[in-house]
């Protein structure tokens, strides 16, 4: 089971002065464009347990908590975590955007699309292409269509999508390197 905290639980720990380890698991462009102040960004897919250790301030017997943009990927993280050895990992329930809503102090960048659309973007693409091409070329084509739906249906019984992993890896999904330097800078407590 993962431990949970609400934005409204979390906004009193920012507030306080303490410093926070606050790991945001969504890609670079995706936290460029919004991020609570004081995250860091490691995105999920570049999430290593080993390599958080060495690098976290906190260590593993403080807090260690999780963002993404409403969940999900941060309850990922979580398991992730947990699975290595991790006990005290949290994740920040709602996301960046119950963050935001709940007052927490934000940083907004340039925007960008977010992975969850550019998902649906490219899934209902290829479904359009696999059923245009059945029509006009081939019956076989199908496949194509048939393909994506199967994986759209995996995606929602386990909670992953390989759809999104290989997205989240495109150059467009990448921060350029000043864009890193500074968010690295930012805390909890600067405002």
């Amino acid at each position: 089971m993962v431990a949970l905290v609400t934005p409204a639980e979390l906004k009193p720990l920012c507030e306080g002065g303490r410093t926070l380890e606050l790991i945001d698991v969504r890609t670079p462009s995706e936290f460029n464009e919004l991020h609570v102040v004081g995250a860091r960004n490691i995105p999920l897919d570049r999430l290593d347990p080993q390599a958080l250790e060495a690098q976290s301030s906190a260590g593993r017997d403080r807090p260690l908590y999780l963002i993404c943009r409403s969940g999900s990927r941060g309850k990922q993280a979580c398991e992730k975590l947990t699975a290595a050895g991790w006990s005290n990992v949290v994740n920040v329930e709602g996301g960046t955007l119950a963050c935001e809503s709940a007052g927490l102090p934000v940083v907004r960048g340039k925007k960008a699309i977010s992975l969850e659309r550019q998902v649906r973007i490219a899934a209902g693409f290829l479904v359009v292409l696999g059923a245009a091409l059945a029509l006009t070329i081939h019956p076989y084509f199908i496949g194509l269509s048939a393909f994506v739906g199967a994986g759209l249906i995996f995606a929602g019984v386990t909670d992953t999508c390989g759809m999104a992993m290989c997205l989240a890896r495109m150059p467009w999904n990448q921060a350029k390197a000043c864009d890193t330097a500074k968010q690295a800078r930012s805390t909890c407590d600067a405002r």
